[in-house]
């Protein structure tokens, strides 16, 4: 079987909403999950999502021609919902008969997991959906904005329900593709050498640290170097606030104007050279559209995929 699979938003202007969690980040770690998995089964898989996109209409455009053009045999698209904070459950979007029998059990493998049934419903208003020449789905898995479903909420689980749906099996070991930094818990010195590289933190002479697993004078001067960039006390020692900074700003979450984002703000601003004080307000914007620029990226000042890949790859 070839499948078309879409996580969907994640191509600025094209973003996804914000609840309790960010929608784009849990539809590409979901995403990513079910590629993997769908792989894993022996089947074909072609990644919709986009690299890049001048409008959010150009990006659902993309998607469509992508799995136009591959004749993917089904497309599925993956979304969350967010709406006032009480609603709750799993719904999934069809245009054809074909599409709903597509949908059904997909819903069925997901409301197993605790989430309300809100059943199989009329995509004919969802532009992927209509434009696509396949059998299409797209999938609400939950509600970002609902505590309950937060509550339950589990990528692993998720991604496997969607499988099994589509395919009414899922691959023997689980499969963890894209493990979310911010929740890293490898806190070695041999890590934090390659953390702190990896984010362009120098020793005191200016110079990267060597990545040999050994806790010395370098490593402890970048480390107070780093903690005064976003704001932690200087002491040297990597303790579980320095890790939380490290960890967030290597999570490369998308950071929007007016985003008061404390250590990864801060540290935005060290890079590009602004006065730091965690708050991302019109003077950090006008420089991160500076950066885009130069680096032939949309100049939204939206730091997503694209604007992290050019700051710590």
């Amino acid at each position: 079987m070839k499948f078309g699979i879409d996580s969907g938003h994640n191509c600025p202007p094209d973003t996804g909403a914000r609840g309790i969690k960010f929608e784009d980040n849990l539809t590409l770690d979901v995403g990513n999950r079910v590629i993997a998995k769908l792989r894993a089964l022996g089947n074909e898989v072609v990644v919709c999502k986009p690299s890049s996109a001048s409008t959010v209409r150009d990006s659902l455009s993309k998607r469509c021609a992508t799995a136009n053009s591959s004749k993917v045999d089904i497309y599925v698209s993956i979304h969350f919902n967010c709406f006032n904070g009480q609603a709750n459950g799993t719904e999934v979007f069809a245009t054809s008969d074909t599409g709903r029998k597509i949908a059904k059990p997909v819903l069925d493998e997901i409301t197993k997991l605790g989430f309300f049934n809100r059943g199989v419903k009329s995509g004919s208003h969802l532009y992927v959906l209509k434009n696509t020449d396949m059998p299409a789905i797209l999938v609400e898995g939950c509600f970002i904005d609902s505590q309950k479903d937060m509550n339950l909420f589990n990528p692993e689980a998720m991604a496997n329900a969607i499988v099994k749906g589509l395919t009414g099996k899922v691959p023997s070991t689980p499969i963890n593709p894209v493990p979310d930094e911010e929740e890293n818990i490898d806190t070695t010195i041999l890590r934090l050498q390659k953390a702190l590289n990896r984010l362009k933190i120098t020793d005191k002479n200016g110079n990267a640290l060597a990545e040999d697993g050994f806790t010395g004078a370098s490593t402890k001067s970048a480390v107070e170097k780093f903690q005064t960039i976003v704001g932690v006390q200087p002491t040297g020692i990597a303790d579980a606030t320095t890790w939380n900074a490290i960890n967030l700003i290597l999570a490369k979450r998308i950071i929007r104007p007016n985003h008061a984002g404390g250590a990864v703000v801060r540290y935005l601003q060290y890079r590009l050279g602004v006065d730091s004080d965690g708050v991302y307000g019109p003077q950090t914007e006008v420089i991160v559209k500076n950066f885009q620029k130069q680096n032939d990226l949309d100049a939204d000042g939206i730091v997503g995929p694209a604007s992290w890949q050019k700051l710590i790859g």
